[in-house]
């Protein structure tokens, strides 16, 4: 197991955490509005850092406050929507020398449990495939919130982080100092409840 990781789909673990108005639903990540985020950091050189972001993805998740171990989410990611704000590194990232959009153009990440940690936190385990590679992920995540919206929905809304060895995925960075071999991934999602 990779420990501190968990790619994109944490969200429904943060949304697991009982709360007193919570009951069991299926959310949608809210993608339409620009509420939910999958955004990436990693070390160049050991000078600075490159920072990026999966500008297009969807998915779903549930909770019930009664029974979290129930709880599931499923999240799917363009890999090729990759963007970094620096259209010929984003092009060398797409390459075969790295994610290889080519081949394999989507990332998924699908939830098979939720360990609650204490208020509003909890782990969110599942399988990620990324570059034609699955493992098990473990995310940290936090509610962030949850209620009516002004439009007479319903919302909840998390963020969660991890650490990805890219060499788990198939992803060689041997050329590469040593700092440049893991990614930090970040997420932020706000889903409505359907």
């Amino acid at each position: 197991m990779i420990k501190k990781t968990g790619f994109t789909t944490a969200l429904a673990a943060a949304a697991l955490v009982p709360i007193s108005q919570a009951q069991a639903a299926d959310y949608a990540i809210d993608t339409d509005g620009q509420h939910a985020f999958v955004q990436f950091k990693i070390n160049h050189l050991g000078f600075s850092y490159i920072l990026g972001s999966f500008e297009e993805f969807s998915g779903s998740f549930s909770y019930d406050p009664e029974n979290l171990e129930a709880s599931s989410a499923s999240v799917e990611v363009d890999v090729a929507s990759l963007d970094t704000n620096h259209a010929e590194r984003d092009k060398h990232f797409k390459s075969e020398d790295f994610l290889a959009v080519g081949e394999y153009p989507t990332a998924t990440f699908n939830s098979t449990g939720f360990e609650p940690m204490g208020e509003n936190e909890g782990i969110l385990t599942g399988e990620l495939t990324l570059h034609g590679e699955t493992n098990t992920i473990d995310m940290p995540v936090t509610l962030l919130g949850e209620g009516e919206d002004p439009w007479g929905g319903y919302r909840a809304g998390f963020e969660g982080s991890t650490t990805l060895t890219l060499a788990d995925f198939g992803i060689d960075m041997s050329n590469f100092p040593e700092v440049m071999r893991e990614l930090e991934l970040y997420v932020t999602f706000e889903g409505t409840r359907q």
